[in-house]
């Protein structure tokens, strides 16, 4: 489903460019879920953003395709409209705009990029009923501005809210744990476990074994310095709760 090699990415102005991602190879096949653990630095959220194409980062070799097409050549419009989706580590604000407008505008563009019809109104409304009541969402959060005035596990809650309306066929999560008390964070797994399917795939990033006690991986990967340096099963990520990364990034020198 994605595959991933030998991507290497810089940021910053080109006089300046610093080497993020060096060289880094991933494979995730679809029905699978997959997590990325790694120091802080390592690179985990830049391939969030070079995979979904954020500006200001410029890939300087390798490839990354999903289900075989070359994502890196699109548009970020056209990544989402092939069903790449990002869960924001911080999401931002768009005052002025509706979070229902907003996630409906979204629905409606990619549907007509993929020559669907445009969702009704009803049928979004009761979609979003059903979606608020999953994630806990209060009704009148979604008549207020995208993220404006709302508490960091609000804000989590809402990406996931926008997933599951969207229904993407490969999912980033970029520490989605970051700033969930228990019950958000066990809400918000709930709501990521509801899109695994046999046509579906997803990507973890996570610096903390608590979020896979919730979201189940098929295998665990380990990035510093810009590329995987040790893959395994899920007894990966509890070795690293006990030990921390020093023993596994020694062991790739």
């Amino acid at each position: 489903m994605l595959k991933i090699e030998n991507l290497s990415a810089t940021v910053g102005e080109p006089d300046a460019a610093k080497t993020i991602i060096n060289g880094l190879s991933l494979e995730v096949p679809a029905g699978e879920v997959h997590a990325i653990m790694g120091p802080n630095g390592a690179g985990k959220s830049t391939l969030s953003y070079v995979l979904t194409g954020r500006e200001g980062y410029e890939v300087t070799g390798g490839s990354a395709t999903l289900d075989g097409q070359d994502i890196l050549a699109l548009d970020p419009e056209d990544r989402a409209s092939a069903g790449l989706f990002l869960s924001f580590q911080y999401p931002i604000e768009i005052p002025g705009v509706p979070v229902m407008t907003f996630v409906r505008t979204a629905m409606n563009a990619q549907r007509k990029a993929r020559g669907e019809p445009e969702i009704s109104a009803p049928d979004y409304l009761k979609k979003s009923r059903d979606v608020a009541k999953m994630l806990n969402l209060d009704a009148d959060m979604l008549k207020r501005p995208v993220n404006v005035g709302f508490s960091g596990g609000e804000k989590k809650r809402l990406e996931i809210y926008q997933m599951l309306m969207l229904e993407p066929r490969f999912m980033v999560l970029d520490e989605t744990d970051s700033g969930l008390d228990i019950d958000a964070l066990r809400t918000v797994a709930e709501g990521v476990n509801a899109l695994r399917a046999p046509e579906r795939g997803m990507l973890v990033i996570t610096h903390y074994q608590r979020l896979l006690d919730y979201i189940k991986p098929d295998k665990v990967h380990v990035l510093a310095k810009g590329r995987i340096i040790k893959s395994g099963g899920p007894e990966l990520a509890l070795r690293l709760e006990k030990e921390g990364y020093d023993g596994v990034l020694a062991e790739a020198v």
